[in-house]
């Protein structure tokens, strides 16, 4: 069963609320928290996330899919433990040495909380694979992490099939995750090489339906008809680029 984890990092300002409450109807398995110190990569997004993440943590009960890109792993959990997240994922490349990885495994743990190890594109996914025996999700980013709205990263799906070759040969129940330029164009390819939870923002938050987009995402591999993404993704453009031009230019005179 694939499961969709809708980014939240390009909600507009002022729309949390409604998008919110939108994004559950819809019934988006997760809410991805992205989470940005500015130093693990350059956009700092910490705090707007923590608040997000106890909003929806008040209204709804949708899981939490929290993504860390920080340098300070153990202050981060324990900021967002606050919020009781269904799992913490933190990136293999923040860590200095192997023992600090298994140290911060634990530590979420010991939080009560789900673990992911995400690795960046040019980790080679072999340095995560002693580690998976440990934790619940292996995070293939599919794009450089710290920008939203970028387009998949092709070269990614061999890494991903490499992961789940690995998995199913040594009989671990483990979930491959998938963040970056994931849309109704990508999905069968990342869904065909293994991937079960796919992180996708803008090609959900962008459309007239969320739950349209959703519902495709989540299609098994074959139940979706080149005319479906075709119509499906012309219509996300026309919401994106036509029909939000009146407040993009009122925004732009004010």
């Amino acid at each position: 069963m694939v499961e969709v984890s809708t980014s939240i990092l390009s909600v507009k300002k002022g729309e949390e609320s409604k998008t919110f409450f939108a994004l559950e109807a819809a019934k988006t398995d997760y809410f991805h928290i992205d989470v940005m110190d500015g130093k693990f990569v350059e956009k700092d997004t910490y705090q707007t996330m923590l608040e997000y993440a106890s909003y929806i943590r008040r209204i709804s009960n949708a899981p939490l899919d929290v993504h860390l890109m920080v340098e300070d792993i153990k202050k981060a959990v324990d900021d967002f433990s606050a919020v009781e997240p269904n799992i913490i994922t933190f990136h293999l490349e923040a860590c200095k040495d192997e023992q600090e990885v298994m140290e911060t495994i634990n530590y979420i743990k010991q939080n009560n909380c789900k673990v992911g190890i995400a690795v960046k594109p040019n980790t080679s996914i072999e340095e995560v694979y002693q580690y998976l025996p440990y934790i619940h999700m292996c995070l293939v980013m599919t794009v450089e992490p710290g920008k939203g709205g970028q387009t998949y990263l092709s070269e990614m799906t061999e890494k991903v099939k490499t992961l789940k070759k690995y998995i199913d040969e040594n009989q671990l129940e483990i979930d491959i995750e998938v963040d970056g330029g994931i849309n109704l164009r990508t999905a069968p390819e990342v869904k065909k090489a293994g991937a079960n939870i796919l992180v996708a923002g803008t090609a959900i938050l962008s459309a007239v339906d969320y739950k349209v987009i959703i519902d495709e995402l989540k299609c098994p591999i074959g139940d979706v008809s080149f005319w479906d993404i075709y119509l499906l993704s012309l219509t996300s453009y026309i919401t994106y680029y036509i029909i939000d031009i009146p407040r993009w230019l009122e925004m732009c005179c004010v």
